[in-house]
């Protein structure tokens, strides 16, 4: 595998873990939003991942050049979760209903933090994968002086 092909592996490992990190936020933002503009509570997002061959041209997949298990990530959608909503007694809340009850997003703050230091470590492992590259780059151009 050239250096391109490995850094275009790591890019599409960074740009995959980005979203999953934006969506985790806005998990742990709207963690008590009991009102959306589409009606209701808030809906936990999820990224989901998908793996396409890394091939940039189509006379490297006719050729073969690629080795046959190199992959990039990329994050296909992100989807909005229908979790049934926590109810929570609280008949003074602007949004109880006539019980008294207030429904309130199904997401775990905790569980999306360890989520997020785990986006956080993917996310790191593919900029020191980026940096080693640069440096494989760096010594070959060396040799050549």
């Amino acid at each position: 595998m050239d250096l391109l092909t490995s850094l275009k592996i790591s890019s599409s490992g960074l740009a995959a873990n980005r979203k999953r990190m934006k969506a985790i936020s806005s998990n742990i933002a709207n963690a008590e939003t009991t009102r959306t503009p589409e009606g209701g509570p808030y809906r936990k997002k999820s990224v989901v991942f998908g793996s396409e061959p890394a091939r940039e041209s189509f006379s490297e997949i006719l050729e073969g050049e690629l080795g046959e298990n190199a992959q990039t990530v990329h994050a296909t959608e992100v989807i909005s979760e229908n979790t049934p909503p926590k109810l929570v007694y609280d008949p003074n809340h602007a949004d109880a209903d006539e019980n008294g009850y207030v429904a309130y997003p199904d997401i775990n703050v905790m569980s999306e933090m360890a989520d997020m230091i785990s986006a956080q470590r993917n996310y790191e492992a593919n900029i020191s994968s980026i940096n080693a590259i640069k440096r494989m780059a760096t010594k070959t151009l060396e040799i050549g002086k």
